[in-house]
């Protein structure tokens, strides 16, 4: 009894912390990245559920309210900014915009581990079914990643013009716990956009200020047998046709030893059958599925994340990683990556992208010779000497994958990939494999790559770098307020009055990304040699600073020191501050 009221106080001082923007940077000493989690740290789940239920979300508080991201709206109902409230609003604001829109074809449903991910989709289900929507769930409630949704929309929608489909997947990706998520595709497969979720956004909050008035709901097990309720076989249909985008029998011919990682999240029995019916090499050494993810090791701040890119969380798996040629784990949702290779350990994502695009552009002979990579601005400058040496343009967009969505619609991006390990790329015949991030191709094309190659992707990397140089990049997560966020925002180049950056001429201040104009939510400030940028997370009340240098550690250093000062500033003063 004691330790349950411990785990909770505890557990809910830590998420009020980070929402008050006053979580240190280091963690309790009970709490050591790395490390697994103490019991009395764990997240209570019967309140967790509870608290969905009978959290009633004060609109007037905007932490309460329903808030779109760079990838849907997330948060924890301890928090009261994700309850069944937000849910059904948010449900039922998809079905009023799919018929505003004249979307009528079937939508696609998947759903990811989180312990707040199963009332969430019995909640939507309940909406959607009210409203008449033809709506596709797993066979055997089977847990279903991002991707395959992604990849599900697109393959229903090849050739329609009417009818099209589009779809919901409700999960938080790689966030804590106590987390839960809901985010929209429309039927373009990918993220929705601005304009989509910003008019869904205000619409669901309409909907709780008015009490949830206009919202259709029906009960669930009426919603579970509704004749519009579909049962959709995800695996298989996924399954099947990723021989289309990685050569699996380049993998099988070299047999190829794979160690994977699911983290406990939804593609947990993807891996056995993708080995099995491709007759791979290929060992998942942990299949726990447990919502208090009690089996992850803790990251920087002490808290639990499902995130494959972080060292601290992927401890368990770079131990094994001399047990087998190459290993790699997936988000919750299965939509990021992470890379552990016998050379190096845990690949920096930006050292994997830059190997991928390396690779994929010599080893997809059928794509087209104009298509370009696709880059976030936040993401190395390797990509741009990798690319260039190709002889293949950078489009460089803002931090979200949806600005990655039409080029590979139409193949003019062959990849694409941001800095916090999210990518996907063509099929090999150069047409679109999926508009979402896809951490199980970006997975499996590592083993590719080691089988064609003969070297892991760390070798290959260190290969690029004594071709290109090696640069030293670092990522610093900090707190941040609501209003702090909005001050980091709106910072714009004027507030740079410095013509240099750590001793190098300033190149360029950017607060719009070159590959298409739009705002980046921030500051990027280039060199020659090296570039910072600062801005907002989308996903989680934190501020980011991400920074990279091709002059080594120390010139890498005085970037970020310069960098925080103009950070520092900015949410000392407000945005209209002027910084040296």
């Amino acid at each position: 009894m004691n330790t349950n009221v411990q785990g909770n106080a505890m557990e809910i001082a830590a998420i009020e912390a980070v929402s008050n923007g006053e979580a240190a940077r280091r963690p309790a000493p009970e709490l050591r990245p790395g490390k697994l989690p103490p019991n009395a740290s764990l997240v209570n789940i019967p309140r967790l559920i509870s608290a969905y239920y009978t959290g009633l979300p004060d609109v007037s508080v905007a932490t309460q309210q329903v808030a779109f991201g760079t990838s849907g709206h997330r948060g924890s109902s301890l928090l009261k900014s994700f309850n069944e409230g937000h849910v059904v609003a948010i449900a039922q604001a998809i079905c009023d915009y799919r018929a505003r829109q004249g979307i009528d074809g079937p939508l696609f449903l998947g759903i990811d581990t989180h312990a707040l991910s199963e009332p969430a989709y019995a909640s939507t289900l309940e909406v959607l079914a009210a409203n008449g929507v033809e709506v596709m769930i797993a066979e055997s409630d089977e847990y279903t990643p991002t991707p395959v949704v992604s990849h599900a929309i697109l393959s229903y929608n090849l050739g329609r013009r009417e009818g099209l489909a589009d779809g919901i997947i409700i999960s938080p990706s790689h966030n804590p716990p106590d987390n839960g998520g809901l985010k929209y595709n429309p039927p373009n497969g990918g993220p929705a956009d601005t304009d989509v979720t910003s008019w869904m956004q205000a619409r669901a909050n309409d909907f709780l200020r008015n009490g949830l008035q206009g919202v259709k709901r029906i009960g669930f097990d009426s919603a579970l047998h509704a004749s519009t309720t579909h049962r959709h076989d995800y695996l298989d249909h996924y399954v099947s046709d990723l021989v289309h985008v990685i050569d699996m029998d380049a993998i099988r011919g070299a047999d190829i030893r794979m160690g994977v990682d699911p983290l406990g999240g939804a593609g947990v029995h993807y891996w056995g059958e993708i080995a099995e019916r491709y007759r791979l090499n290929l060992t998942v050494v942990n299949e726990d599925v447990d919502p208090t993810f009690r089996f992850m090791t803790l990251d920087w701040d002490g808290r639990i994340r499902m995130d494959p890119s972080s060292p601290s969380a992927m401890q368990s798996l770079i131990g094994l990683k001399d047990r087998f040629d190459i290993a790699f784990a997936c988000d919750t949702d299965h939509d990021r990556h992470g890379i552990v290779a016998p050379s190096v350990g845990l690949l920096p994502p930006n050292h994997y992208l830059a190997v991928c695009i390396d690779y994929l552009f010599q080893h997809r002979p059928e794509w087209s010779t104009d298509a370009a990579v696709g880059k976030t601005l936040v993401s190395s400058q390797m990509i741009d000497r990798v690319s260039a040496r190709l002889g293949r343009k950078v489009h460089e967009v803002p931090v979200g994958f949806k600005w990655f969505v039409q080029g590979l619609t139409d193949g003019s991006l062959g990849f694409v990939g941001e800095e916090s390990a999210g990518a996907s790329f063509l099929r090999r015949d150069g047409s679109v494999w999926t508009t979402d991030k896809d951490g199980i191709a970006a997975a499996l094309l590592a083993a590719e790559m080691t089988a064609r190659n003969g070297r892991d992707p760390g070798e290959q990397y260190l290969r690029l770098a004594e071709e290109f140089g090696a640069p030293s990049f670092e990522r610093i997560d900090a707190a941040a307020t609501p209003l702090q966020k909005k001050l980091l925002a709106a910072l714009s180049p004027e507030q740079v009055s410095s013509t240099e950056l750590a001793g190098e001429a300033i190149e360029s201040i950017l607060t719009r990304a070159p590959g298409n104009g739009a705002a980046i939510g921030g500051l990027k400030v280039v060199t020659k040699n090296g570039w910072f940028a600062a801005r907002p997370s989308g996903t989680e009340d934190i501020y980011k600073i991400y920074a990279e240098s091709f002059l080594g550690a120390d010139h890498l250093q005085s970037i970020i020191v310069q960098a925080q000062s103009i950070v520092a500033d900015a949410l000392a003063h407000g945005a209209g501050a002027t910084i040296a």
